[in-house]
């Protein structure tokens, strides 16, 4: 199975002084996802949580709810002409009750920011495939987030990320409670597969949706980002930096509540605000 990290000879260049000296780079392999032995997709990622990726993958296709939707996942054997396993294949078997939508590899998938869709299409594919309301739960108080938490976020996810200190080359995807508790957190080459992987083991522990949580992401925030947010019933989305504008237009028809740019003290809230505890003065400002 492939590993996390691994070392390359790199010439290094200090103040004029040159030497050579192994480094530590993170890994990047393909997987492909097959779905009751259908390829579906092909994302390049780093190994780890691949059962969790696919899983949370399918969650965001909308295929996947709940843990009883899934049967079992599995590393397909002679994944090459010699009859090897890779470990990167893996095949999803879903519950015989589960539909399946029309997915197929030449359409390729059908929400993502590079699929070709116009901003319509994209917006009515989640809203016709979304399994939960964003919303705070009819039997509880509404999320009231104070800013100085949602502050506190992105230095808590930097401590937590084991693998960037070593390579400097991972995307980084966190979730936390409302009280701003870290529940989980995943590192990948690709921000979208530390979300996936985030998802899918949630999916897996039974806990979607997953309601009263925020979802930090250690770069932009892309559609597809706000897309797997709302397939998996996150009320907050916030990002170190910017949004795309049909990121804002998901979030704002979602009701999803989106922050960019949270560096420091500051912030930009695109969408719900209703879910930041902005005092009156912040608010008219």
């Amino acid at each position: 199975m492939g590993r996390v990290t691994e070392r390359r000879k790199v010439i290094r260049i200090r103040d004029g002084a040159v030497s050579a000296r192994p480094d530590t780079l993170v890994a990047e392999e393909p997987m492909e996802i097959r779905l009751n032995g259908k390829p579906i997709a092909i994302t390049m990622r780093t190994p780890g949580d691949d059962f969790a990726l696919a899983a949370g993958f399918l969650v965001s296709e909308g295929v996947l709810a709940e843990g009883r939707d899934l049967q079992n996942i599995v590393y397909c054997a002679g994944a090459t002409a010699d009859g090897s396993n890779t470990y990167n294949v893996v095949d999803v078997r879903t519950a015989p009750d589960v539909v399946l939508p029309d997915i197929t590899l030449e359409r390729n998938v059908y929400t993502t920011s590079s699929c070709g869709l116009c901003g319509k299409a994209s917006l009515d594919a989640v809203r016709t495939t979304a399994r939960w309301p964003i919303d705070d739960g009819a039997d509880a108080p509404p999320v009231r987030l104070a800013p100085e938490l949602l502050a506190s976020l992105p230095d808590r996810l930097r401590a937590a990320q084991r693998v960037f200190d070593r390579t400097g080359g991972l995307h980084a995807a966190a979730l936390f409670t409302e009280e701003g508790e870290l529940l989980d957190i995943r590192e990948d080459v690709g921000r979208h597969n530390a979300v996936d992987k985030l998802v899918g083991r949630a999916l897996q522990r039974g806990g979607l949706p997953l309601s009263r949580t925020i979802l930090l992401v250690s770069g932009r925030a892309s559609f597809e980002l706000a897309q797997k947010a709302v397939m998996a019933g996150i009320p907050v989305l916030a990002a170190v930096s910017a949004p795309s504008s049909l990121a804002v237009d998901l979030a704002a028809e979602s009701g999803l509540t989106l922050v960019g740019f949270l560096r420091g003290s500051n912030m930009n809230v695109y969408a719900g605000e209703d879910r930041i505890a902005l005092t009156a003065a912040a608010s008219q400002g």
